[in-house]
């Protein structure tokens, strides 16, 4: 197991990284980034950018380099230009056909939402992008009733139907663009080769993982795994460990064992893009790092594993309040101190 931590510590930008790259870049490579918690996500592409600044991060999203949206598991994720279309085409029948129960419930039919997306898509036309609470008062001046939940559904449905993506943050708000102003049309794939792309973009980010670490992660079904992997095999090592074989992408000398440390953002993909998860975050830990309604909680990692909690304080003499499951060694804790001081420079 600690090679394998290793190797994901690498997959995952966490350790080794060397060349300087941009937060596009590092969306991009990771495929797709949770993204629910706004400003623990920024720090989730920060900390796999050394010396990389909130700031930067942001004026990065704020131009589009960084997309926010609904992909994949019904959930926000942030993804890449590059990425969103054929990503979507994967993933959006799952999304929609996982809301219709909830639609229902909400008064909400096809006809309704093709009329919801045709005022939506008319409201953001001219590169305009507009808040949520902006698009609800136009679907009401049309006659549609608004409301938290039902914009919630109006608008994951012009997500997933390709019509709007994030737009640029006005002050602290989100918006919402149209994203064919967004980003430029690029030819659609076949679903075989979108598969295999999804397949090869995970296992080089996230491995070494096994596949029903995959389905977890993309929401897709076991039969569409398989035939993703089958294209991408060859590119692929395939190990066995204890009993489960893991695919990664082939990669080089594996450094030795040093105490490294880092602090997690909630919701990062070191932990939660697996189905199994006790390689870096055991069993007797899990509930104090996962709530039982699905919060992921900031977490440290020291070399590879989850060793305890985190959150930012509000005092500047205490800027981080750590919570250690074990009194660490003074070297451990010597390395989460520096860890605490990269996560306070990304602040700045």
């Amino acid at each position: 197991m600690d090679t394998l931590r290793s190797i994901r510590l690498i997959n995952h930008r966490l350790s080794g990284a060397t060349k300087r790259q941009t937060p596009g870049d590092i969306v991009a490579q990771m495929g797709a980034m949770q993204a629910q918690d706004y400003t623990m996500a920024k720090w989730g592409v920060g900390i796999r950018l050394p010396g990389s600044t909130n700031r930067e991060v942001e004026d990065a999203f704020n131009r589009g380099d960084i997309l926010r949206t609904h992909v994949l598991r019904p959930t926000w994720h942030f993804v890449s230009p590059a990425n969103i279309r054929w990503m979507l085409s994967l993933s959006a029948g799952r999304i929609q056909s996982s809301a219709r129960s909830r639609d229902r419930e909400l008064e909400i039919t096809e006809e309704l939402y093709s009329k919801t997306n045709r005022l939506i898509q008319k409201a953001l036309e001219g590169n305009k992008h507009l808040t949520r609470e902006t698009l609800e008062r136009e679907l009401e001046q049309a006659g549609i009733k608004g409301g938290s939940s039902r914009m919630v559904h109006f608008m994951m449905r012009a997500e997933t139907e390709g019509i709007v993506c994030s737009g640029a943050l006005q002050g602290k708000s989100h918006t919402y663009a149209l994203l064919e102003e967004r980003v430029p049309q690029a030819a659609p794939l076949h679903k075989e080769e979108a598969l295999a792309k999804l397949v090869r973009l995970y296992f080089t980010s996230h491995g070494p993982a096994a596949l029903p670490d995959f389905v977890w992660w993309s929401g897709l079904s076991q039969t569409e795994a398989r035939i993703g992997l089958e294209a991408v095999s060859s590119d692929l090592v395939a190990e066995r460990i204890n009993g489960q074989t893991y695919y990664h992408a082939a990669s080089g000398n594996i450094p030795a064992s040093t105490c490294s440390a880092c602090l997690l953002p909630a919701f990062d993909e070191y932990i939660i893009s697996y189905k199994d998860r006790q390689a870096v975050l055991p069993s007797e830990h899990h509930a104090k790092a996962v709530s039982s309604n699905g919060i992921f909680r900031p977490t440290i990692i020291v070399n590879g594993q989850v060793a305890g909690l985190w959150k930012k304080a509000a005092s500047k003499n205490t800027p981080v309040l750590l919570n250690f499951f074990e009194q660490p060694d003074a070297s451990a804790e010597e390395s989460v101190h520096k860890a605490v001081d990269a996560f306070m420079a990304f602040q700045r």
